[in-house]
């Protein structure tokens, strides 16, 4: 058999297309399909001048990839929505350079499902343990002090680890449809208090005179992920230096002649869903859906949540999916259907003393985020146990 060739790739543009899709497969997430990647290179948006420096990593045979984990060179922590402050205070305290770090995750798109792509047919096992191998010599020979996995796909996280990753717990949120079939099914799981909090929530947007429509497929063009980018990006300079604008409007225009199939807009409007007051953007595969980003011209009475999460989950409702990640952070989240789960990153250090301070204390802080769940989940305003999440 051929052997096997390492190369590490500057931009996603030296791997074609098709090659890294075939990898990918045809039921992946949108968020890592080449399209997606691409566009947020080709746009600015996620270049070494922003401090993410494309750093896919391949295996060749012959002219062909047959594996390949997608990862970037990171000179900070922004955008991957995984708090590593607790790393770099250690790291600074061992008297160590934290950044640049070794990242893979789909950038700033705190989506579950990042793993290596592998081939059909290939063995993933071994495959994941050679691409590891190729990290650990890759950062130990470049002073690299950390290799980081976010958002793992729970199916890959046992290959890694037994490789010797080591997991990171922290929380998401997440609506599952359970036996739901309407947003009536919806309510009725809640206790009657909340019930009739959610019922004034949508009365007061209505009251208002705001209509919510969701557009996606042919309904959608460049002028209407144009002004989604608008209010994305009013939105970000709401919040000053704290904003997390990171997206350019060009990643925006991409989607739009790309990803129209999986994009769904919740235009709120008083009566041309083209002439919004407040818009949000979420991504689908049919199955899942994920809130990704929003924005509103005018301050409405519980406009946000009309936008961002019950107009979604009625959509998702109408139109089969099973899930729905809002996005990170929020504890409103709770109150209206969202049930806490954890989801776990995964990490490698290249110094032994940093090595095993974290791997000693995370055991404990593993357990104290399980429990911190199964708190907030008790808390919820739902009439019983909460739905099974569909996983």
């Amino acid at each position: 058999m051929t052997p096997l060739t390492a190369r590490w790739h500057r931009s996603i543009n030296e791997i074609p297309e098709q090659q890294w899709d075939s990898l990918v497969g045809d039921d992946a997430i949108p968020f890592y399909r080449w399209s997606w990647l691409e566009a947020l290179e080709s746009s600015g948006s996620t270049i070494p001048d922003q401090g993410w420096q494309p750093l896919h990593l391949a295996l060749w045979r012959d002219d062909s990839p047959i594996a390949v984990a997608p990862l970037f060179l990171k000179g900070h922590s922004y955008g991957e929505f995984v708090f590593d402050q607790t790393f770099a205070r250690l790291a600074a305290d061992l008297g160590l350079r934290y950044y640049p770090k070794l990242l893979g995750m789909s950038p700033v798109s705190p989506v579950l499902g990042y793993r290596f792509h592998v081939r059909s047919g290939e063995d993933e096992a071994l495959l994941t343990r050679e691409l590891l191998r190729v990290i650990d010599r890759f950062c130990e020979q470049n002073g690299i002090l950390s290799c980081n996995f976010l958002y793992v796909d729970p199916q890959w996280r046992p290959l890694a680890e037994a490789a010797g990753c080591a997991a990171w717990l922290n929380q998401q949120s997440l609506w599952s449809r359970g036996d739901d079939q309407n947003f009536e099914d919806y309510l009725k799981g809640f206790n009657a208090n909340q019930r009739r909090n959610i019922k004034r929530e949508r009365k007061a947007v209505t009251k208002a005179g705001i209509t919510v429509t969701p557009l996606s497929g042919d309904q959608l063009d460049l002028e209407l992920l144009q002004t989604m980018h608008r209010f994305y990006e009013q939105h970000c300079a709401r919040w000053g230096p704290w904003g997390s604008k990171y997206l350019e409007e060009g990643f925006f225009e991409a989607l739009a002649r790309l990803h129209r199939d999986q994009l769904v807009l919740f235009s709120a409007h008083r009566g041309d869903p083209r002439d919004p007051v407040a818009m949000s953007m979420c991504v689908q595969d049919g199955r899942q859906l994920w809130g990704r980003y929003w924005g509103s011209h005018e301050e409405v009475d519980c406009l946000h949540f009309e936008v961002c999460y019950y107009a979604p989950i009625e959509w998702a409702l109408a139109n089969g999916v099973v899930s729905f990640d809002p996005g990170a952070g929020g504890s409103h989240k709770r109150r209206r259907g969202f049930v806490a789960r954890p989801h776990a990153s995964l990490h490698r250090w290249y110094q032994p003393q940093m090595d095993q301070l974290i791997r000693t204390w995370l055991p404990k802080v593993n357990g104290l985020m399980l429990e911190e769940i199964d708190a907030i989940n008790a808390e919820l305003p739902f009439k019983a146990e909460p739905p099974a999440l569909a996983l």
